[in-house]
């Protein structure tokens, strides 16, 4: 007749206490252990590690994230566009025409100059104080623009002036200062630029 063991009692060493898989292992035995681990499936809650395929490798991680270490990793090396627009490059030259000492003025010069001329431009055009008024504005507005595109071609940094590549400021500014010129020179009555080829053209329109 055993005895009865109360819960003071110290826990009895040997195979016995640790249960039939500690006792299964000192005979020698790993089946149960094997047979275990290998149908345990991985989850949160269970304990058991996942298998290697399942594990996050960092190497496939996105470009451009945040390693669990704390680690940025290297950014993108790609040459399409980004999905979102983070910032605007700024055009070839569009750095300030001063210091960054200078007052706001002077560091947009260039640019105050072309519109302040064809400000003057404009406001001879619309108030007409003497003969000839409007071809004096007009020309004025066309002066400012080729200005602009001389600007844009010496002044290595012209501020805001610039508003794409230099070549597309160029050929922007220039031909349209030379077209309003033109059209002033060539305006009725009494032009200042007597072209034939215009006036063929508008008796031909008109017949």
């Amino acid at each position: 007749m055993g005895a009865g063991t109360s819960p003071a009692d110290p826990a009895p060493a040997g195979p016995a206490a640790e249960g039939p898989d500690a006792a299964a292992a000192a005979d020698g035995s790993t089946e149960p252990a094997r047979a275990e681990a290998g149908s345990g499936s991985a989850g949160p809650g269970n304990g058991r590690s996942a298998p290697a395929s399942e594990v996050p490798d960092s190497a496939s991680a996105e470009p451009g994230s945040t390693e669990p270490d704390g680690k940025a990793s290297a950014p993108r090396r790609t040459r399409r566009f980004p999905l979102f627009t983070r910032d605007t490059a700024r055009p070839e030259g569009g750095g300030r025409a001063a210091s960054g000492d200078a007052p706001a003025p002077a560091r947009q010069w260039p640019l105050l100059t072309v519109l302040g001329t064809a400000g003057v431009g404009l406001l001879i055009v619309a108030l007409d104080p003497f003969a000839e008024a409007f071809r004096i504005g007009t020309i004025l507005i066309g002066a400012a623009l080729i200005a602009g595109a001389v600007l844009r071609w010496v002044v290595p940094a012209v501020g805001m002036l610039a508003v794409r590549s230099r070549f597309t400021d160029l050929v922007t500014y220039g031909l349209m200062g030379t077209l309003i010129v033109m059209l002033a020179l060539v305006a009725q009555p009494n032009p200042w630029l007597d072209v034939p080829i215009l006036e063929n053209a508008v008796r031909f329109t008109i017949r």
